[in-house]
């Protein structure tokens, strides 16, 4: 039979049956045709079809609105950050650590401290020793200026390498080294030097550091200075 014949047919049986068909063929009429007999069951069928179709759409609006979020919100790191973002950061610390060891400033330790969370643990390593409180971290800092800093004489921090690699937009990790040329108290010159590893963390909207190690060299008045006119050390 052809598809034609088939449709022919099913108009004479429809024809003949109208109410049985209308059942059978549309659930939105057999739907209807329950109502017209007075179902009493009808509606509350078609009430639960449309609830179950508006819950399904709406958990499914929810789970893709949550999917896109945690796309959009989640952490980001150095490799979807442009190259000009990453420079600007390191640029940033690099001015960071230059200015708060300018020996020139009135309240050296104060300085150096800015450097670190006002609260919380810092980790610093430096001559085998490890210490993981602020407090002890300043009292570190305070014998080093007590004993060394206070008796050099016109001392110039000087920054012969910074190397700074940036880990996400609130972490990074810089290397450097640096030396301290200055005159001793009875005027002959001296210098110490090292090397320094910090790893930053943004917090509040302010760099700070949460972990060091500090290597010094033995003193040496021939150690490399690599600085441009600017005092800006080189890559």
């Amino acid at each position: 039979m052809t598809r034609a014949g088939i449709i022919y047919r099913g108009n004479q049986q429809a024809a003949r049956s109208p109410r049985k068909t209308g059942v059978n063929l549309d659930f939105r009429r057999g739907l209807s045709s329950a109502r017209d007999r007075g179902c009493p069951h009808s509606e509350t069928r078609a009430n639960n079809v449309r609830h179950v179709s508006f819950a399904a759409m709406r958990h499914l609006w929810l789970v893709g609105t949550a999917i896109v979020a945690a796309f959009a919100c989640g952490p980001r790191s150095a490799a979807n950050m442009s190259a000009s973002e990453r420079t600007a950061i390191a640029d940033s610390l690099k001015r960071l650590v230059v200015s708060a060891y300018d020996l020139s400033k009135p309240d050296p330790v104060k300085s150096l401290m800015s450097l670190y969370p006002a609260e919380g643990r810092v980790i610093s390593a430096s001559g085998g020793v490890v210490t993981t409180t602020r407090a002890q971290l300043e009292q570190g800092i305070k014998a080093f200026w007590t004993y060394v800093g206070q008796n050099m004489r016109s001392p110039k921090w000087e920054w012969t390498s910074m190397n700074v690699d940036v880990l996400a937009p609130d972490a990074a990790v810089m290397t450097s080294t640096y030396r301290v040329p200055h005159l001793t108290p009875t005027g002959m010159n001296h210098v110490i030097g090292g090397a320094w590893t910090a790893v930053f963390q943004k917090r509040g909207g302010q760099w700070v550091i949460i972990q060091e190690h500090l290597s010094d060299v033995q003193s040496n008045p021939n150690l490399p200075m690599n600085m441009n006119p600017q005092g800006n050390p080189n890559p």
